[in-house]
């Protein structure tokens, strides 16, 4: 199979003591055919990440810095650097998280195997792993199948650096929501993408480590009950009851979610 580009979309706010973990997996990707572009959104760490990553991008051209002169949160970033991306595939991966080896070869065979003009984005299973990414402190999340976007208003099994997006299939350019910040802006993302009729489609396989604060695995669920709420309401303009019935259905998926995730 001949290598298409895929452009790495990667927002670092405070970054530095784990980017480099971050671009030594893609670093050690088995498919070489990408470009990572990493937009530092105004860090006050005295330009320690921008350091970390300019470091690695002298060594490798692949790597791209971009330094924000205006703080616009994770979807900014993620946008600044949409903007400037050439390949077909956006992938997208956090400055905190890793990818396994062979993440991006098993992806982009698998969306060959499954090319259809109805699927635009692709996401593999994943791991969610303590700080130090040294352990795991919940069973993988494993998902398989299609996703449309009615079930995507239940329940999001996509998890953003797992997520790799074919733009061919777009009917144009689509941005994150800026005005969202960074709660729940990747989930709007995926419902602008899938809302004319694209879906999304799941891999078995864990290909990614999500690291997770140790003590944040019940507190963020009822930290974005109010960004999901804006979702359905001011973001899709659902009225009152559809957005509560969606909302709960939201919640529940979670709890099983993470119930079903204990070790």
């Amino acid at each position: 199979m001949e290598e298409k580009l895929v452009s790495i979309i990667t927002p670092m706010y405070k970054g530095a003591a784990l980017v480099g973990q971050t671009i030594e997996s893609v670093l050690a990707q088995s498919y070489k055919t990408w470009e990572m572009i990493i937009v530092d959104d105004c860090s006050p760490d005295n330009g320690a990440g921008a350091a970390v990553v300019q470091s690695y991008a002298d060594k490798d051209s692949r790597v791209k810095l971009i330094c924000a002169k205006v703080n616009r949160g994770s979807s900014g970033a993620r946008n600044q650097a949409m903007e400037i991306a050439k390949g077909q595939y956006f992938a997208f991966l956090d400055s905190d998280d890793i990818w396994h080896a062979d993440y991006l070869s098993t992806m982009m065979k698998y969306i060959e195997r499954n090319d259809d003009k109805t699927v635009a984005i692709y996401f593999s299973s994943y791991r969610r792993m303590n700080s130090k990414c040294d352990a795991e402190l919940l069973k993988p999340y494993i998902f398989e199948g299609k996703r449309t976007f009615k079930q995507l208003l239940r329940h999001c099994p996509i998890f953003p650096s797992a997520a790799i997006v074919d733009t061919s299939k777009l009917p144009q350019k689509i941005y994150f929501k800026e005005e969202l910040k960074a709660l729940r802006d990747d989930y709007a993302y995926w419902l602008d993408i899938m809302k004319n009729g694209l879906c999304a489609m799941g891999y078995k396989d864990v290909l990614v480590d999500y690291r997770m604060r140790d003590d944040s695995m019940t507190a963020s669920k009822t930290k974005m009950i109010k960004p999901q709420w804006k979702i359905y309401r001011k973001v899709l303009k659902m009225n009152v009851f559809s957005s509560a019935w969606y909302l709960f259905c939201w919640g529940m998926n979670g709890v099983l979610k993470y119930k079903v995730g204990k070790k």
